[in-house]
């Protein structure tokens, strides 16, 4: 290191902790950024394969209504515009997602809105009370033959427990779109920067000093190096988990490289039956198609129990955990040196567009500019 103190040490090299770095820097503050990962990126990063950028912790894809968030990260990486059009894997059958009349017609033979509607309305699950869990609630909004087909197998794989075992809270609505459209997001900005996410962690990082490979909970003296400590790993971790632990879901990549131009022909095919151990294959060549390779890498998905050994992905919002999270929150608001942000952080699932938003919005709050 070649300072020996600092204005801002932030724990964790994702896409949080690289803007308000990023930030920090363009105000003339120093910062020290420490990352127990050999790389930096966060589950951002890219691992470059055959001249293919594959999404090493699985399919991520830049979407915002936001032309501000949309500027920012451009300025900083150049975005290719790409579209997800997903294919969900049922059985060997396909049917494109999100759901809309390609869907319908796929399940059905319905041709019009009006049809569809219909058969939708004639398969909900009718209630004088409220869902009590995920299955009764998938079954009043999407009705059966969506819900066994597309919804059931896929949900209870991620979630690791039978859709009448989990809350109804985590199915808060499904959405349902009456024209022929296959573009999963309604945002107007939509893309993935050229030559991978890397790219973009790299431009926010220029000039940041970074410390790869060490785990700020095994090296805490690191925080006498700074003013402020930018926190972006598990908070429980951070207070030793003195009042337990959170729960977690995690997931396993499997990468396989195919001799062949093309493998399944779209990105990201959800598989939504039970007998597919993975929930996802990712096919990361169509992201940034290239011509004359002829080779491609797919990465399948498998959803797993979450362990101190493995990556926390997928923050698990019952009752038990937010009463928990919400004991650390209190904690942390308690030390003044500290400042919490990110999925982890702050135990909350974020887009990556409203990652940054809420990183920009904490930068105001600590450095406003004059």
């Amino acid at each position: 290191m070649n300072k020996q103190h600092y204005d801002f040490l932030i724990v964790g090299s994702g896409l949080y902790g690289s803007v308000f770095a990023h930030e920090a820097m363009k105000r003339g503050k120093s910062v020290l950024v420490v990352e127990k990962r050999p790389h930096k990126g966060g589950n951002l990063y890219c691992l470059e394969r055959d001249g293919i950028q594959i999404h090493y912790y699985g399919a991520h894809i830049f979407h915002t209504k936001s032309k501000a968030i949309w500027d920012y990260c451009n300025e900083l990486s150049e975005f290719a515009f790409y579209i997800n059009s997903p294919v969900a894997n049922f059985n060997g059958r396909l049917y494109n997602l999100p759901f809309n009349m390609n869907t319908f017609y796929q399940l059905w033979g319905t041709v019009t809105p009006a049809q569809a509607m219909e058969k939708i309305e004639s398969q909900r699950l009718k209630l004088n009370r409220d869902p009590e869990n995920l299955e009764e609630q998938g079954l009043c909004l999407a009705g059966k033959d969506i819900f066994d087909t597309l919804i059931k197998g896929y949900t209870e794989k991620q979630w690791g427990r039978p859709c009448s075992a989990l809350p109804p809270s985590i199915l808060k609505r499904v959405p349902f779109r009456f024209r022929y459209d296959n573009n999963y997001f309604n945002d107007p900005y939509q893309g993935i920067p050229k030559g991978g996410y890397n790219t973009l962690i790299d431009a926010l990082l220029d000039g940041a000093e970074v410390l790869l490979n060490t785990d700020f909970n095994e090296n805490r003296q690191l925080a006498d190096l700074a003013d402020k400590v930018l926190y972006t790993g598990t908070i429980d971790s951070y207070f030793d988990f003195s009042e337990g632990e959170l729960n977690y879901r995690s997931e396993r990549f499997e990468l396989v490289r195919y001799d062949e131009e093309n493998h399944q022909g779209v990105a990201v095919m959800n598989y939504t039956d039970t007998k597919t151990p993975y929930t996802r294959a990712i096919e990361h060549k169509h992201f940034e198609p290239k011509d004359g390779i002829n080779a491609t890498w797919v990465s399948y998905e498998y959803p797993m129990e979450y362990s101190k050994s493995a990556e926390p992905y997928y923050p698990v919002n019952d009752q038990r955990n937010t009463r928990l999270y919400e004991t650390y929150k209190a904690m942390a608001q308690k030390e003044e040196k500290l400042l919490l942000g990110g999925r982890l952080a702050q135990y909350s699932y974020f887009d990556m567009d409203k990652t940054v938003e809420a990183a920009l919005k904490l930068v105001q709050q600590v450095m406003p500019e004059a």
